[in-house]
């Protein structure tokens, strides 16, 4: 029936009472929107028709003893009020009713009972706590929609990781912080994709995982930075978690960010390589998290990177790393000499001779770590040394041969995620500061070493593309795209990718359509991983042609790990419809 106005303006008249009563339900417009009104146990009742879970209209359903279920996922909800039996579908938005001269009137428009914002950041916390992807989704489109700045739910989800999972910081937390970073870069709707993918991923870390419960810091004030690390690499090296969490806290309550950071790197490169790279690439990514949500969130964040340093495999303690050439002892035996390399060179500057590079790729372990003691020597800086290691890195990626079993893609991305994390590292802290702070020059000797022993899977290297060999795409986006729809197109997407930036290609034009190539994709941990180490290398080269390999890099191993199944999209876009009011459940 049509609806009328009353003289109270806020209601609108949408049945005769009489006629829904025998008729028990109706479906009418008021308001702009669909509203589903009932006679049930003799009261009349009205709830928005779009079922808030995914759009099912709700006047199909069924009501019984004061519960109405949608018939497409059952879920339940309290009539009179709209409030839901089943966290991952949310309340229905109900209205109120009143029967005037034999008519039922609805108010359309009543307050909400919560702000919007409130409202889709206590969803959040639901999604988080119960791990339901859609619930996220819709949280995160809601508060984006509401202009709330990207930082308010990453903080959330920050400190949620942080809290809701006893082992620590994980993958989940790292992708989060590693969206976060990507932020930037990406297309207003892909913004809010990476955080989604951040977030649902953190979820699903802590599922089913135990709460962390934290340590307080010491009472002493006074205690200097110095015993403060020696007590926190002590505790880390016997795997004395507690203890390290309270040197941990007191040195976050007592010095200055830089200062803490620089504490965690040293733990973290005591040992060579830990975790295969994860120990120093986690501990580099909860600091990057606390750049973009402030560092007065370090002791609810900081801590949970312990269990990474305390239980993480050293590399020293693998074979590959002790034969047949004991490349564990020549790296630690170059630790020992740095206090006096960094002594000698404190007064030089440094740029990288002809050939550095090579010499990084070099065979013979003897000849990099000579190489690499000779820049330091000769005035390189920790930032300058760093930044070699993580371009040999990058090669390494570039020119590996699909010959080579599949899971060995990962190999030479962990050397590449950690050279880019130990050059972060360097940028961040003046590592050289003291002669007992030299981490990012440890990290860097570490990442040589894994980029030699990457060697193998450079055997052949596929050659980089200097942009020579294929037109530069008319359409990049579409080029692109539609090699990443297709398997085994790693060459050609990578040829692709050099002809573009080598003919003037805008970077920032490549960077969206990878992007979003990524963020349809189910990506995997390290897909994720490696094109924000990818971009934000492309970002600290200043060589266009050394730039390029990064690109190229990162390119070809998205093209590996593509196209999946896209079902973390598939739930995004219902949730996107579903905000936009569109009907998800027809075609």
């Amino acid at each position: 029936m049509a609806t009328q106005e009353s003289d109270d303006t806020e209601y609108v008249s949408v049945a005769d009472a009489e006629e829904l009563r025998e008729e028990g339900r109706i479906v009418t417009r008021a308001g702009g929107r669909a509203i589903a009104v009932f006679h049930h146990e003799g009261e009349f009742q009205a709830v928005d028709n779009r079922c808030p879970h995914m759009g099912f209209p709700l006047s199909d359903g069924t009501v019984d003893d004061g519960i109405l279920t949608c018939h497409w996922h059952h879920a339940r909800f309290e009539l009179s009020c709209g409030d839901t039996f089943d966290p991952w579908a949310d309340d229905v938005q109900s209205f109120p009713t009143e029967v005037r001269d034999g008519e039922v009137y609805v108010d359309p428009n009543p307050d909400p009972d919560l702000p919007p914002v409130e409202h889709w950041t206590d969803r959040l916390r639901t999604g988080l706590e119960e791990s339901l992807r859609l619930v996220v989704a819709k949280s995160v489109i809601g508060l984006a929609d509401e202009d709330v700045a990207y930082t308010d739910p990453f903080r959330q989800g920050l400190t949620f990781g942080a809290q809701y999972r006893d082992d620590g910081w994980s993958s989940g937390l790292t992708i989060l912080s590693a969206m976060a970073n990507l932020h930037d870069a990406l297309r207003p709707e892909d913004k809010k994709r990476a955080l989604y993918t951040g977030l649902y991923r953190v979820a699903e870390d802590c599922r089913g995982e135990p709460p962390k419960f934290d340590q307080p810091s010491f009472s002493a004030r006074d205690l200097s930075r110095e015993r403060l690390e020696s007590w926190f690499r002590e505790t880390i090296e016997v795997r004395d978690r507690e203890g390290a969490e309270r040197c941990l806290q007191t040195a976050i309550t007592t010095l200055e960010p830089t200062e803490v950071a620089d504490i965690l790197y040293l733990a973290a490169t005591d040992h060579l390589y830990m975790d295969a790279g994860h120990t120093f690439d986690f501990v580099n990514k909860a600091c990057e998290a606390l750049d973009h949500v402030g560092w007065e969130h370090a002791d609810e964040v900081l801590p949970s990177v312990i269990p990474r340093l305390t239980e993480a495999t050293r590399s020293e303690e693998r074979s590959s790393w002790r034969q047949p050439i004991d490349v564990a002892r020549l790296t630690f035996d170059a630790y020992d000499e740095l206090p006096d390399l960094a002594a000698d060179g404190a007064d030089g500057e440094w740029d990288a001779p002809d050939g550095f590079g090579d010499t990084l790729l070099s065979d013979d372990p003897e000849e990099i770590v000579t190489g690499m003691k000779a820049a330091v020597q000769n005035g390189a800086t920790p930032e300058q040394l760093a930044a070699e290691v993580a371009q040999a890195a990058g090669r390494r990626v570039a020119q590996f041969g699909t010959s080579n079993e599949f899971d060995d893609w990962d190999t030479v991305h962990h050397t590449y995620t950690y050279a880019n994390a130990v050059h972060a590292a360097a940028r961040r802290t003046d590592s050289a500061a003291t002669p007992d702070s030299l981490a990012a020059y440890r990290g860097a000797f570490a990442g040589a070493t894994s980029v030699y022993l990457d060697r193998f899977l450079n055997t052949p290297p596929t050659p980089i593309p200097d942009g020579t060999e294929v037109e530069a795409p008319d359409d990049l986006r579409t080029e692109l795209l539609a090699l990443f729809d297709a398997e085994g197109e790693v060459d050609s997407a990578g040829r692709l990718v050099a002809a573009y930036l080598r003919n003037g290609g805008d970077p920032a034009e490549l960077k969206t359509v990878l992007g979003e190539g990524l963020l349809r994709e189910d990506a995997d941990f390290h897909t994720l991983q490696n094109v924000e180490a990818a971009f934000e290398q492309f970002d600290r080269t200043e060589d266009p042609a050394e730039a390029r390999v990064h690109m190229v890099a990162t390119t070809r191993y998205v093209s590996a790990h593509v196209p999946t199944r896209r079902s973390a999209e598939q739930t995004f876009t219902i949730a996107d419809r579903l905000h936009r009011g569109e009907k998800v459940h027809e075609s």
